[in-house]
């Protein structure tokens, strides 16, 4: 074939033609689209890494040769990881060959909540597993430092990329100013200006200096801010559906967004929450057209990708358990009519959803018009074009392997994870004051909540308190147990330490001096603790050999709260869920950190 001749596969698919410009692709392609298979581009679901032909065992959902073949969807948030890079990468392939073979050869998308840090949460966090582990969102806000969120974001691009990852479902730019709201650990805390300073360098990072076919897409989320929960409780269940305002500061969760957007995010998700006492609907937000047509679309010209939050339509069951849908202020309509008034407020996909029959039949009874599917399906088309998709949607198994968790990369993590530990106190009120830290090697430790085998490397480890000269604890911040299984994967409620807890920490203490280490995924109540402790440090995801790093003066601390640490659950009962830094007297403010220095 001469340079001049087109090949077989472009006169077919003439949108393969990459000489054209991305609108010219994108009108060729849409002409030759049913409207089956404009419907399957709305529909982003999740998909399990494993066989495409076995049902996700964790939901119920249709097998990935199902959704491809038979719904002619595209777009997958990816649930789970591969025992390696290799692996990942391989499964990918797959599915993209798979797509490769129905009629249009439409490439798949793969999305991913953030998945280089310690959570495990199947409805916002994924373990790193294979990849480089990092603190979450609210340790790269303790280190405070564009640089290092760029960096973080930039090889996290990579390690995506390498696997076939091309929508990051993050950044959170939530504010978090209720202490008891389940999702703040993946935010940058509650500083405004921090947060729009971080989210606009995540960004930055994730989409590259220009956005194409190394890009990995931003969805920048809850717009238009997710944090002024009623009484904290997350709106992925019925009881935290309310979002309030009591002190009027629903601009104020605009302003990371603003930043978000001049930063060049590509793509948008609104939350569950319905605002109440506001000028809006009192309808979730993936519902409210003066959200996302006025606010978004009109005030902030916003022309990317609106994609809803997980299962607004459907009622669903997860982990064995029924759960309703999200459709929060429209519970009485019907799931067609979910669908008709997401499209009427101006959103584009349905996140974790999968039935684009019933979009089909709006269009084919006239109740949405065909019309309006091509607008949003403009939007989604050409994402996939910019990306490169078109041109390239494979991966190298062989590269994936190297560049997935390379020692850099791990390397570069670990690093953020000791830069990230904020101490808080060093030195005792019993002991005047004297610090404690950095510990010398070689001591007798006691130890909770870290392997006996990692203390070995830093002292002699005893069984006894009575027989050390230190004990090292680490605690989980409290949460309150509720009633299924998903549920529990939200760490909501109190913020109080049981009283068992504090006893036994108290009871260390007065035997050793004792060094306690909270992972404070939210604003846990800390003063029972912090007077008798020796020491007392926080961290948002740290492996035990850096917290013994920094303990023992190997590395330097200078991490920052980023956000108040409450002095009590009445402080935190009588504050304002919208307004920041609204809790009385607070035991330590944002910004709070002791510098230790190297030893």
């Amino acid at each position: 074939m001469t340079d001049n001749e087109i090949s077989p596969e472009r006169a077919d698919r003439p949108w393969l033609d990459d000489t054209l410009n991305v609108e010219a692709r994108v009108d060729l392609l849409l002409d030759a689209m049913t409207l089956e298979e404009k419907a399957g581009l709305f529909f982003h679901t999740m998909l399990p890494v494993g066989d495409l032909d076995e049902v996700n065992p964790m939901m119920p959902l249709p097998t990935g040769r199902q959704l491809v073949a038979e719904r002619h969807m595209s777009h997958f948030n990816v649930l789970g990881a591969a025992p390696s890079g290799r692996d990942m990468a391989a499964w990918h392939n797959a599915l993209q060959r798979l797509a490769a073979s129905t009629r249009l050869g439409i490439p798949v998308t793969l999305s991913s909540d953030p998945r280089h840090s310690f959570s495990d949460n199947p409805g916002a966090a994924i373990v790193a597993g294979p990849f480089s582990q990092w603190p979450e969102a609210l340790g790269l806000a303790a280190i405070g430092d564009e640089d290092t969120v760029e960096q973080f974001a930039a090889i996290a691009r990579q390690e995506y990329t390498a696997v076939g990852l091309r929508v990051a479902l993050h950044p959170q730019v939530d504010l978090a100013t209720e202490p008891r709201w389940a999702r703040q650990v993946a935010t940058f805390g509650e500083d405004v200006e921090l947060a729009s300073r971080l989210g606009a360098a995540y960004i930055k990072g994730f989409q590259g200096a220009t956005f194409g076919p190394g890009s990995v897409a931003t969805m920048t989320k809850h717009f238009p801010g997710g944090g002024p929960q009623k009484d904290g409780e997350d709106p992925h269940f019925e009881y935290g559906r309310e979002q309030v305002y009591p002190g009027g500061q629903f601009e104020l969760h605009l302003k990371p967004f603003e930043a978000a957007f001049d930063a060049g995010t590509r793509q948008v998700m609104p939350y569950y929450g319905m605002p109440v006492g506001t000028e809006h609907e009192e309808v979730g937000f993936g519902f409210n057209k003066s959200v996302i047509t006025g606010l978004l679309r009109e005030r902030y010209r916003f022309d990317g990708l609106v994609c809803t939050d997980w299962g607004i339509i459907s009622d669903a069951v997860v982990f064995g358990d029924p759960h309703p849908a999200r459709a929060w202020g429209v519970e009485h309509l019907t799931p067609s009519e979910r669908i008709a008034k997401v499209l009427e407020a101006g959103a584009d996909q349905f996140g974790g959803e999968a039935c684009p029959e019933l979009l089909i039949d709006l269009v084919s009874s006239g109740a949405v018009s065909e019309k309006r599917l091509d607008e949003s399906a403009r939007r989604i088309l050409r994402e996939k074009f910019e990306l490169g998709l078109f041109e390239d949607p494979y991966v190298d198994e062989d590269a994936a392997d190297e560049i997935v968790g390379s020692a850099e990369f791990r390397a570069a993590g670990e690093a953020a994870q000791r830069a990230s530990i904020t101490v808080l106190t060093n030195g005792r009120p019993a002991d005047g004051g004297s610090p404690a830290l950095p510990l010398p090697r070689g001591l007798r430790i006691y130890v909770e909540g870290i392997a006996p085998e990692t203390a070995a490397l830093y002292g002699e480890v005893v069984e006894r308190p009575e027989d050390a000269e230190v004990s090292i604890i680490r605690l989980q911040a409290p949460y309150e147990a509720r009633s299924t299984v998903f549920e529990s994967f939200f760490h909501a409620g109190s913020l109080e330490f049981p009283e068992d807890v504090i006893s036994h920490v108290r009871s260390i203490a007065a035997t050793v001096p004792t060094v306690v280490d909270v992972f404070v995924d939210r604003p846990a109540i800390l003063e029972p603790i912090a007077d008798v402790a020796a020491a007392l440090t926080v961290n948002w995801g740290a492996s035990a050999h850096a917290l013994l790093d920094v303990l023992t003066g190997a590395c330097a601390a200078a991490g920052r709260l980023p956000f108040d640490l409450p002095r009590s659950m009445d402080a935190v009962a009588q504050s304002r869920p919208d307004v920041p830094f609204d809790t009385a007297d607070p035991l330590f403010h944002c910004g709070h950190g002791l510098v230790l220095e190297r030893a």
